[in-house]
């Protein structure tokens, strides 16, 4: 099971560690036969998203497509 990570700042290297060790995970048990959905992503709604966009003096929409745009683009 993969977490989703929250936008409300860039990924640092315990994101791509984590996305790392689920993957393997999955792919280990594709070799043993397994089915497996393998799923990651971004949370981008709460209050936390909130108050980092009001800091940043943005609005949260734009804030969390800029952000997950870049998690998108480290988890490809």
């Amino acid at each position: 099971m993969s977490p989703i990570f929250y936008v409300n700042s860039a990924p640092h290297i315990g994101h791509l560690y984590t996305a790392i060790l689920c993957d393997a995970s999955a792919r280990f048990e594709r070799l043993k036969g397994n089915q497996v959905l393998f799923t990651i992503g971004t949370d981008e709604h709460g209050l936390k998203i909130q108050k980092k966009a009001t800091e940043l003096n943005m609005d949260p929409k734009e804030m969390c497509d800029k952000n997950s745009e870049v998690f998108r683009r480290l988890f490809d």
